[in-house]
């Protein structure tokens, strides 16, 4: 028997998990009711140890192999939804205006529950399995958080692994990429103080939109004709306010956007090179130009070689070697499990949602998306696979 068989019978009840989560979203270290019924569950299926001290609404689970000692090994789940309103009208729709489950997190929690469940009653599995069930994933650092709030320190683990569906890739296919599979995020934030003025009479004021406007071509030019294009780098300014009417030169500008990059090292470079841009454009027009980063930034997501080795051989053992991709291309998306990756080891991987024939499937953070019930299964046998493994890939 599979591990995808011995998981048949309670498929139904991790269905309907999956649906409760759905129609209650919650967002960033609000998801006191999904805390609720992971604890629930956890207890539920026996986990030896279950810890709420993290991250607000964070939930830590402990279970202990049966084949005596081995390595610690994390799995992680985010559980936070976003502030979109839902457009469908299944009958596990959100019941919340302005919030839903449009990543799938909902998804991801089932999974690892469907997991803990089977791994608290086989334990066939040396060492033990740290759960981490993560708030707060979309923008607010929440893995940062759990480290800050001592999680690692509690329960120290040797590797750590987290899963993500993907619409676009074929339904339960995997993909994994030893190094960095996910970009840096960071917001960006620039001010302009000028002298406002009679829009007639511009010798009169000092315009910031035109510092603004210059700080906006040189970033374009700086990220063209400064960084190597085979090392990638997105800097996108998306919003650019000034002024209130017609006939009025304002004195303030505002610019705020987001940069991305796959190392720390370009990252960083990039930081020190926006400031340098802002303060002299402003400066070489006789104003005050400030460059301020957003309150939180995420790290590029590195996985390291033998757990990327360990994951793509847990999810080959799961369905086949020809629906796993072991070098997928990097994503400038970014996910803040790089937080942990950059304590301890580990490999961070996709899981695909499906395809449509027309190539029109929906993504992540559409309104109209749901998580594929069908990869429920799947990723449990993954993560369980993922510990059964033994010490054999390290």
């Amino acid at each position: 028997m599979t591990i995808q068989d011995a998981l048949t019978p309670w498929l139904a009840d991790a269905i309907n998990i999956r649906h409760a989560i759905h129609r209650h979203p919650e967002l960033g270290y609000e998801e006191t009711s999904t805390q609720a019924l992971v604890v629930a569950e956890l207890e539920k299926y026996g986990v030896d140890e279950i810890c709420t001290d993290f991250a607000k609404t964070g939930v830590v689970g402990v279970i202990h192999g049966s084949l005596g000692d081995g390595k610690s090994i994390g799995l992680r789940a985010d559980m936070d939804a976003l502030p979109i309103h839902e457009a469908n009208t299944f009958a596990h729709r959100s019941c919340h205006d302005g919030k839903m489950h449009a990543c799938g997190h909902d998804g991801h929690t089932t999974m690892l529950l469907l997991a803990a469940r089977y791994l608290a009653q086989s334990r066939h599995f040396a060492g033990k399995v740290v759960l981490i069930f993560q708030p707060a994933e979309e923008g607010k650092a929440g893995a940062e958080t759990m480290i800050a709030d001592g999680m690692l320190d509690r329960f120290p683990i040797d590797a750590c692994y987290a899963l993500h569906n993907m619409p676009g890739i074929p339904e339960g296919h995997f993909a994994f990429k030893t190094g960095p599979i996910m970009a840096s995020s960071d917001r960006l934030f620039v001010t302009v103080d000028g002298k406002s003025g009679h829009a007639g009479l511009p010798h009169t004021t000092q315009d910031p939109l035109l510092v603004a406007t210059h700080i906006y071509q040189g970033i374009q030019g700086m990220v063209s004709r400064s960084y190597d294009p085979f090392d990638p780098l997105v800097v996108t300014v998306t919003q650019m306010h000034c002024g209130e009417t017609t006939n009025a030169i304002a004195d303030q500008a505002h610019m705020s956007g987001t940069f991305r990059a796959l190392s720390q090292q370009t990252r960083d470079s990039i930081v020190e090179r926006l400031e340098q841009l802002v303060v002299h454009t402003g400066k070489a027009h006789g104003m005050k130009a400030e460059f301020k980063l957003g309150p939180v930034s995420y790290p590029p997501t590195v996985n390291t070689e033998v757990e990327t080795a360990r994951a793509i051989a847990a999810a080959q053992q799961t369905v086949g070697t020809e629906q796993v991709n072991p070098s997928c291309e990097a994503m400038l998306t970014s996910e803040d499990f790089s937080f942990f990756l950059n304590e301890v080891p580990g490999c961070y991987g996709f899981i695909g949602n499906g395809t449509r024939e027309d190539g029109c499937h929906v993504g992540l953070h559409n309104k109209a998306y749901d998580f594929n019930d069908k990869l429920i299964p799947i990723g449990a046998a993954y993560f369980i696979n993922l510990v059964e493994q033994g010490d054999s890939n390290h």
